[in-house]
């Protein structure tokens, strides 16, 4: 295992990191009243669009994964356009199990679907960029000792981390109704982020396993 390659993987989670940190800061400044709490609902719009934004022009910029092949460019639009469906169909997919978990399915349909949408920031976005639309390839790193690269661990071990995060942050719902962070899907989201932060970090110990 290279080097340079822990190091690119280093600064890229570093940089993922650095975005959920921007979208608690910067809207703020444009925004009147903003706060993660009283207007959840902003923020997790402003957080799934930095996080997308971050993963695209780094694994843009890093190339992880470059292909030995040119491809037309009808090969790329329809690749983005499938990674568009992909993205959509794991939205609506999430959303169907939180509602099957629980969550309501009228009530709060808008907080429920947008707790799907950051969960599918931080999941499905990152295998989309990584492996593209090839459910082979997903099948492959998420099954066990599928992993061929330090970024395809580093994949597996973040996105396992998310949906920990996010099963784990439903244990505080029934404890108190009353308090501020129980608005919403906030305390879900707070759970996911915390998690996802610890499990990048696990990747570096896990290297000898793939040299």
């Amino acid at each position: 295992m290279k080097d340079t390659d822990i190091k690119r993987l280093l600064y890229t989670n570093l940089l993922c990191i650095f975005s959920i940190v921007l979208s608690i800061f910067i809207p703020s400044v444009f925004l009147d009243n903003f706060s993660i709490l009283e207007t959840h609902l902003t923020w997790l719009c402003i957080c799934s669009a930095f996080v997308t934004g971050v993963n695209l022009v780094l694994y843009l910029v890093v190339k992880p994964n470059v292909s030995s092949r040119r491809s037309s460019l009808s090969h790329k639009v329809t690749r983005v356009l499938k990674c568009c469906i992909y993205f959509l169909l794991s939205c609506f997919f999430l959303h169907i199990i939180f509602v099957l978990y629980g969550a309501p399915l009228i009530e709060l349909m808008v907080e429920t679907f947008l707790f799907a949408v950051i969960l599918s920031a931080f999941t499905t976005v990152p295998c989309l960029c990584l492996l593209g639309p090839n459910l082979k390839a997903w099948l492959r790193v998420f099954s066990r000792n599928g992993v061929t690269s330090i970024w395809e661990n580093s994949l597996q071990i973040t996105t396992i981390s998310s949906f920990i995060g996010a099963w784990l942050g439903a244990f505080p719902i029934p404890l108190d109704w009353e308090r501020p962070w129980q608005v919403g899907v906030a305390h879900l989201l707070y759970t996911r982020s915390n998690l996802w932060l610890r499990g990048w970090p696990g990747e570096l110990t896990t290297l000898d396993i793939l040299e």
